[in-house]
């Protein structure tokens, strides 16, 4: 196993780990570097400790997971990042509705979540490879979820596809092109239209 190579020469001593925050800047810079060249599906763990001049399990220490580390580098907080997984934990009949209310909380609550979430947003409508890397990341969150591990479901791609386009389309169409009736319709109105269109994409179709 690869050494890290950013603090070997540090003494040790208790407490917090030396040059720590050069080591964190170094791998985020790595991590940026990655995820703009290869998407964030392309992009590994290995890859951006690699590049980072650290061992893997350092970029684990520091972010705890890939989806966290994009996070970082898109300065989207772990709160933001676990609130639409956990909208898939509860009943299948309630999914529709908990989807499209976590995913406009995101997208229209706290600034410091939706900011750089409308930024990735515009850099997208311009900007190929920043469509192809925020596609990807919204389709990781729902195929980490439930729906995307029914055996019986032959169409999970197309699901998934569907109703992420749906929720993104959405919000170009309320707060990027502001059509009028997106723009000023309250976000219940819309939750309660989104709702049945997502629960009949996401729901189980055996039931």
């Amino acid at each position: 196993m690869a050494k890290d190579t950013i603090s070997l020469s540090a003494p040790k001593r208790p407490g917090r780990r030396p040059g720590s925050n050069r080591t964190r800047q170094l791998i985020l810079s790595a991590a940026r570097g990655r995820f703009s060249e290869d998407g964030y599906a392309g992009t590994t763990i290995r890859a951006i400790a690699s590049d980072a001049g650290v061992d893997s399990s350092l970029v684990m220490r520091f972010f705890g997971s890939k989806e966290d580390l994009f996070g970082a580098v898109m300065s989207i907080t772990p709160h933001a990042l676990s609130r639409f997984a956990e909208a898939f934990d509860g009943p299948e009949a309630g999914v529709g509705e908990r989807v499209a209310r976590a995913f406009l909380g995101i997208w229209e609550g706290n600034p410091v979540d939706s900011e750089p979430l409308l930024a990735m947003l515009r850099g997208a409508m311009g900007n190929e490879q920043a469509a192809t890397q925020l596609r990807e990341f919204l389709e990781a969150r729902i195929t980490e979820s439930p729906v995307a591990r029914r055996d019986n479901m032959g169409e999970t791609a197309l699901r998934i596809a569907l109703a992420s386009s749906m929720l993104v389309g959405v919000t170009v169409g309320r707060r990027i092109v502001r059509v009028p009736a997106l723009a000023n319709g309250s976000a219940e109105a819309l939750i309660h239209l989104l709702a049945p269109a997502l629960q009949s994409i996401l729901g189980d179709p055996d039931r």
